[in-house]
């Protein structure tokens, strides 16, 4: 969006790994902590990385609005090849908890709710980044002081960032899990100041105020042993080989609602959501089928509330020529390009 090529990023963020030096006991100084936590020099260095991974130019507690609306994202099945590595950055990054764990498996969530399942391949080949797949896994805070609280236990735990942004809609935070699998960490605004002109929603890239984050919570410590019991997977943002044939599929066949559209990129959601599904071709243009034996994004569920906004699906994808596989309480299809959608009745 912002025209930067790859080496201009890499020089930005080239000091991303760079360790920590002294403790922080002002605002000010944990602004210049979590700077250089995301290997960045100003702000506005940090809301270029977050165009990067969102490529866009706090609640009250309890189920959020875009956990409320009639089709909303459930949780997400990585392939990873080193199991323990990637399920103990899940818990002591985000603070999910361990549900389950075995020898070739992991699942894990917060509150209860299952977020996450983590498949043993080991020696498998990484997905590479012009492949249809994972652009990131979106997890959205209850609450603004949340992911305040969120961001000091970054901070604190040297946790390396690589950038975060003003929305409009929200505020968000981005990193990555140690096999390359994009994460942002989010918390909405209030949706009654979301701006709309009809269908569309506005959204932006603007820098974060981080000052403002860091004054709802005390920065001298972190009280943030766990996710709060409320924490879900808000939205799902994928690569796709061609925004059209996924806006067809996504749009058309699932059902989803167009939001906001800009180039090579596309946003849809469900119930006047700002997006629970993000589509684009930034690095994946013409993307051919997926390896199902690479790492990356298995499947990602769908929750659907109601038979009858399944059924509907279900002779939707039909129609499309989609697969349309029974699975207990739901269905299983997959997009033109091989990734997994679990639709779920709730």
């Amino acid at each position: 969006m912002l025209g930067l090529g790859s080496e201009q990023i890499g020089a930005k963020f080239a000091s991303l790994n760079r360790s920590l030096k002294g403790a922080f006991m002002t605002i000010d100084l944990t602004r210049r902590t979590l700077l250089h936590l995301a290997g960045a020099s100003s702000l506005t260095a940090a809301a270029i990385a977050a165009a990067q991974a969102e490529g866009t130019a706090g609640g009250t507690g309890g189920p959020t609005f875009a956990n409320r609306t009639p089709m909303r994202i459930g949780m997400v099945t990585l392939r990873v090849r080193d199991l323990d590595k990637v399920a103990d950055y899940y818990r002591d990054a985000i603070g999910l908890t361990v549900m389950q764990r075995s020898a070739t498996s992991a699942r894990l969530g917060s509150g209860g709710v299952a977020l996450l399942d983590l498949e043993r391949r080991e020696g498998a080949a990484r997905e590479a980044r012009n492949a249809a797949g994972l652009y990131h896994t979106a997890f959205l805070m209850p609450t603004r002081k949340d992911l305040a609280r969120w961001l000091v236990h970054a901070a604190k735990n040297r946790i390396p960032l690589s950038g975060f942004a003003d929305h409009l809609v929200s505020e968000s935070v981005y990193l990555d899990d140690p096999e390359g699998n994009g994460i942002e960490v989010y918390a909405d605004r209030a949706p009654e100041t979301w701006k709309w002109d009809g269908g569309s929603v506005a959204m932006a890239t603007d820098q974060l105020d981080i000052d403002g984050l860091l004054a709802l919570t005390d920065t001298g410590t972190t009280n943030y042993a766990k996710a709060p019991d409320d924490l879900r997977i808000g939205h799902m943002h994928l690569r796709v080989g061609d925004i059209e044939q996924a806006d067809r599929f996504y749009g058309g066949a699932i059902g989803f609602d167009p939001t906001r559209k800009r180039s090579g990129a596309a946003f849809l959601s469900s119930g006047r959501y700002h997006h629970h599904l993000a589509i684009n071709v930034w690095q994946s243009a013409g993307a051919g089928p997926r390896d199902d034996s690479a790492t990356g994004l298995a499947w990602f569920s769908l929750e659907v509330a109601g038979q009858e906004i399944l059924q509907a699906q279900e002779q939707r994808l039909r129609q499309a020529g989609a697969p349309a596989a029974a699975i207990a309480n739901g269905i299983e299809t997959a997009d033109p390009w091989g990734t997994k959608l679990q639709l779920i009745k709730v």
